[in-house]
């Protein structure tokens, strides 16, 4: 069973007033042990402010990860729109680098009128661009984690995520639960379906660490509609992915999306310890 499961919300908590950078004395005192910092409409966040982060979150034993901006496609037709895709990534690892965030998640792109595997194939070249950007600007200490995506106009399929970390170094997968259910029209119905996701996870990439997120979600036959709080009568379902958790052993970051992030959060942190204490 694993000592090290984090929680924590995807953004700021809801009720927090005082600064971005100490943000993580909050979250320790509320009982939570992770933070995704959003940069998802551009980052922001100056170099000093990062560096204060950083240290907040060390001084309070924080996890920090970072969710990079929406407004990527690596897989465009459209070179000016890989351009900037490939600079707002840049920009992403930079401020990572300074705040010390161990993974930086993103939105690969669409597949538009492409196949999947021609929109793969324009993605692993915009990659190939990325990582000889960052090499010449000698950014280094960065993770990128590409998510799986709730829209079935997307890339980002469990298999697509892990083929794209297979073929990129520093690449590690961001599986959204949520979003797998969105994409596959309610995937998740027990803790078997959930142990065919770390099966395979395990057996194509050889990991026994996973960042994640959760979420209840509403979906329609295209995918993702809206995302939900625990206490709405959405999936998937909470407990059977954290026995599923508990029972693999690995090392895994929950990050919590739902509109009530830090407070739905503690509430699966809750669950967790719960099912942790009725296993042993």
């Amino acid at each position: 069973m694993t000592s090290n499961v984090r929680f924590g919300p995807a953004g700021l908590p809801v009720r927090y007033k005082g600064n971005s950078n100490q943000v993580c004395s909050y979250i320790r005192e509320i009982g939570l042990d992770a933070y995704e910092y959003q940069a998802t409409y551009g980052v922001r966040i100056s170099k000093q402010s990062a560096l204060k982060l950083k240290e907040n979150s060390r001084d309070n034993d924080i996890l920090i990860s970072m969710h990079g901006p929406y407004y990527i496609n690596l897989s465009s037709n459209k070179d000016e729109v890989v351009e900037r895709s490939i600079e707002r990534l840049i920009q992403s690892a930079q401020a990572a680098e300074w705040m010390g965030a161990y993974r930086v998640v993103f939105h690969s792109g669409f597949y538009t009128k492409q196949t999947p595997e021609e929109a793969m194939e324009k993605l692993n070249k915009a990659v190939d661009e990325l990582t000889e950007q960052l090499e010449s600007l000698q950014i280094r200490n960065y993770t990128f984690a590409p998510e799986t995506t709730g829209k079935k106009s997307q890339l980002g399929s469990l298999e697509e995520i892990i083929e794209i970390c297979q073929r990129h170094e520093k690449f590690a997968p961001t599986v959204d639960f949520a979003h797998l259910h969105a994409r596959e029209c309610g995937l998740f119905k027990d803790k078997d379906d959930y142990g065919r996701v770390f099966n395979l996870l395990e057996d194509e990439l050889g990991i026994d660490t996973l960042h994640c997120h959760y979420t209840h979600i509403e979906f329609t036959d295209k995918g993702e509609r809206r995302h939900h709080i625990l206490s709405e009568d959405y999936g998937p379902p909470l407990e059977p992915l954290l026995e599923e958790i508990i029972e693999r052993g690995w090392d895994v970051t929950l990050i919590c999306e739902t509109p009530l992030r830090d407070r739905d959060a503690i509430l699966m942190k809750r669950d967790y310890r719960n099912i942790l204490k009725d296993k042993i």
